[in-house]
C-alpha cells in the first residue's frame, strides 16, 4: 500500500517537474523566435507621453551607494519639472541621511524623509509607504538604493502607460559589479535567465510579467487604490504585481529600460537575501493561488502562469523529496516503466526548477547578449541550484514554525552594500 501510494506522489511530483521544464523551453524558443525580428526600441524622439513622476528610494545605512544613484537621478534626461526624487531614510546610523540632504539642498526636486528607530518599520513596504504619501505625480517609479539606471529609463518605463490597462511597468535588472569574484558572476547569470529570458517571454505571451520590487513604475492612483505595498509580505514586489492583476491591470517588461543593481558578494549575504525572497514568495502563494484560481480578471493562461510562478520556490523542496522517493522505488522493485523513469532523474533535474535559472534559458540569455564567454561559467549554476534547496527548505520550515506556533520569525535581513559597484561605472 505505501509502495502504491509512494508511485502515485512520484508520478505528480515528475508531472509538475515536467511542467516547469516545458514552460521552460516555450520562455526560451519564444525569446529566440522574437529575437528575429526587428523591434522598434522606445526613445526620447518616439514618445511624446511624459506624465510627472515621483520617484521613490527607500534606503537604511546605505551610505556606500547612496550618492551614487542620485547623482544618476540628476543626470536623467527626463523633465525636471515633471520629476519628484523622494528619499526615504529609514532610520539610518550611518551618513545616509547627510548625503541626502546635500542633495535635496541643491536641488528642488530632491525630497529626503528622515524616519526615526520608532517609525522604522524593519521591512522596506514600510518605508515605501512613507514615501507614497508624499507622492504626487502620476506615476511613481522605484529605485533600490544600491542601484544605477540609463539616463533615458523614465522615458522607457513610462512609455507603456499609454495603454488605460497598463497598470505598471518593469525595466531589466543587470549586475553592475559582475567581474568582481563567482558570486557576483552567477547573480549575474541568474538575472540573465531571470529578465532576458521568463520577463521577456512572459510579456511576449502575454502572461504575467513580475515586478522585481525595483526599476519599476506603477500608476500612482491604481497604488493608493490598493492601499500601498503590504507590510506584512516580505516579497512586497511579487504581492504587488498579483495584485494589480486581481484588480484588472496588466503588467508590462520593458527589456530596454536597463537598471544596474550592485549584486551580493558572499554566499553569506546571498543566502540571507534568498531566504527572505523566498519566505516572501511563499507567503504570497499562500496569499493569492486561490484567488488567482477564482479571479474574473485572468485569462486561463494567465492562471496557470500565475500559479506556477507563486509556488516556484516550492520546487526545490519537492525536488529532494522526489530523490529520496525514487531511492525508495528503486529498492522496493518498482514495475518496469516506473525503473525506467527513475533513471532519468539524474540526467534532468537540473533543468526541472523553475526560478533558478536553468542551463538552457542563462545560455540562450547569454547568447542574446552577445556574452558567449559567460557560457562557460553555467555548469557551476548546479551548485546554486544545490544550495537553493537547502534555503528554500529553511525558509518553507521558518513559515510553518510560524504558523503553528504562532511564533514571528519573519525578519527582514537587510542586503548590506559595500559601493564595490562604483569602480565599474563608466565616467
Amino acid at each position: 500500500m505505501i509502495t502504491k501510494l509512494l508511485e502515485v506522489f512520484f508520478l505528480i511530483l515528475t508531472a509538475l517537474m515536467t511542467t516547469y521544464l516545458i514552460r521552460h523551453f516555450i520562455f526560451t524558443l519564444t525569446v529566440l523566435k522574437n529575437a528575429q525580428k526587428r523591434k522598434k526600441a522606445v526613445t526620447v524622439e518616439n514618445t511624446t507621453y511624459q506624465p510627472t513622476v515621483s520617484t521613490l528610494i527607500p534606503a537604511r545605512n546605505e551610505e556606500q551607494v547612496i550618492g551614487r544613484i542620485l547623482q544618476r537621478m540628476t543626470e536623467l534626461t527626463y523633465p525636471k519639472d515633471k520629476m519628484q526624487i523622494i528619499v526615504i531614510d529609514d532610520a539610518s546610523t550611518d551618513d545616509t541621511g547627510k548625503i541626502v540632504e546635500e542633495y535635496a539642498k541643491n536641488y528642488s526636486y530632491i525630497k529626503v524623509i528622515h524616519r526615526t528607530s520608532k517609525e522604522w518599520g524593519k521591512v522596506k513596504a514600510s518605508a515605501l509607504n512613507a514615501g507614497l504619501k508624499y507622492a504626487k505625480s502620476e506615476i511613481v517609479l522605484c529605485f533600490d538604493a544600491d542601484y544605477y539606471s540609463q539616463a533615458d529609463i523614465i522615458e522607457k518605463l513610462v512609455a507603456e502607460f499609454v495603454d488605460p490597462k497598463v497598470g505598471a511597468v518593469q525595466g531589466r535588472v543587470t549586475v553592475l559589479n559582475e567581474p568582481q569574484n563567482i558570486v557576483t558572476r552567477l547573480v549575474a547569470l541568474e538575472r540573465v535567465g531571470g529578465y532576458r529570458i521568463d520577463q521577456q517571454a512572459r510579456d511576449s505571451l502575454g502572461l504575467i510579467p513580475q515586478l522585481g520590487g525595483t526599476a519599476f513604475a506603477i500608476r500612482r492612483k491604481l497604488l493608493e487604490s490598493l492601499g500601498g505595498w503590504d507590510e506584512s509580505i516580505l516579497a512586497e514586489d511579487t504581492d504587488l504585481t498579483f495584485r494589480v492583476y486581481l484588480a484588472g491591470y496588466k503588467v508590462r517588461y520593458v527589456n530596454d529600460a536597463e537598471c544596474y543593481e550592485e549584486a551580493v558578494e558572499n554566499w553569506r549575504a546571498y543566502w540571507k537575501q534568498r531566504c527572505r525572497w523566498a519566505k516572501g514568495h511563499m507567503q504570497c502563494a499562500f496569499k493569492h493561488s486561490l484567488k488567482v484560481l477564482k479571479s474574473n480578471n485572468l485569462l486561463l493562461k494567465k492562471k496557470i502562469d500565475g500559479l506556477l510562478l507563486l509556488n516556484v520556490y516550492f520546487m526545490p523542496i519537492l525536488i529532494w523529496i522526489s530523490w529520496i522517493i525514487s531511492v525508495l522505488l528503486f529498492f522496493s522493485k518498482p514495475p518496469q516503466w516506473l525503473n525506467a523513469l527513475l533513471t532519468t532523474i539524474p540526467l534532468s533535474f537540473y533543468s526541472f526548477v523553475g526560478n533558478f535559472a536553468p542551463f538552457f534559458e542563462v545560455g540562450m540569455g547569454a547568447y542574446l547578449d552577445g556574452r558567449t564567454r559567460a557560457c562557460w561559467l553555467i555548469p557551476l549554476l548546479i551548485f546554486m541550484f544545490l544550495y537553493n534547496i537547502v534555503i528554500c527548505t529553511k525558509a518553507f520550515t521558518d513559515l510553518l514554525t510560524s504558523k503553528i506556533f504562532g511564533k514571528h520569525t519573519i525578519t527582514w535581513d537587510k542586503t548590506v552594500h559595500s559601493g564595490s559597484g562604483n569602480s565599474y561605472i563608466m565616467k
